[in-house]
């Protein structure tokens, strides 16, 4: 299965994810290509793909991109190759923002979406200030982006608010293995207990 986690910019995403991979140990975890620099908390291939503007162009053209998008004023895009690669053993979780998510909702029907929504504007705020990784203006930037991007949040499966980050790591972990159990994505693992029901009685 595919999960598609999205939210504003200091919502919590990425320590939401970091704590339900640790937590449900079988989650492999899509590392994103951008254009913009790392943050000195980040490690290159862990946290993303940090490449030039034309390599990312270039892979844009030959299309191999899940989804892209030009977010804060870089590019940010999902690797069609290590979604593929990662979902042969795993389930597989994207960190992306709105404009990705509603990309891979029209190219890959099935995928769980869910959004992470702040508790309130003026929590968000701090969190992006107390992170001291980008300056006012990208601050501000993000923010006039939450303010349409929370209006999204009626376009995915599921909404976990993060008020409490051990309430909602619980939240987020309890949506995606609820999704594993849905009906259709059980028919697989049901097939030999079908059978042997089909063999006369039990």
């Amino acid at each position: 299965m595919l999960f598609v986690i999205s939210g504003p910019s200091g919502c919590g995403k990425s320590t939401l994810i970091r704590k339900v991979r640790r937590s449900l140990g079988d989650l492999e975890f899509s590392v994103s290509h951008t254009t913009r620099p790392p943050r000195p908390s980040e490690r290159v291939g862990v946290d993303y793909h940090f490449v030039p503007a034309k390599t990312f162009e270039r892979m844009v053209r030959e299309k191999r991109f899940v989804e892209w998008a030009r977010v804060h004023g870089h590019l940010y895009g999902t690797s069609r190759a290590e979604v593929e690669r990662k979902g042969r053993r795993r389930d597989v979780v994207l960190d992306i923002d709105v404009q990705g998510a509603r990309q891979v909702r029209t190219r890959i029907p099935g995928a769980v979406h869910i959004f992470i929504m702040p508790p309130v504007a003026g929590e968000l705020r701090r969190r992006l200030a107390r992170r001291h990784e980008d300056s006012p203006e990208a601050v501000e930037r993000r923010l006039r982006n939450a303010r349409a991007e929370i209006r999204a949040y009626d376009e995915f499966d599921y909404v976990v608010v993060n008020d409490d980050l051990v309430k909602a790591a619980a939240d987020l972990k309890s949506v995606i293995v609820a999704s594993r159990h849905k009906a259709g994505v059980m028919a697989e693992r049901l097939k030999p207990v079908l059978r042997s029901f089909q063999k006369g009685r039990p």
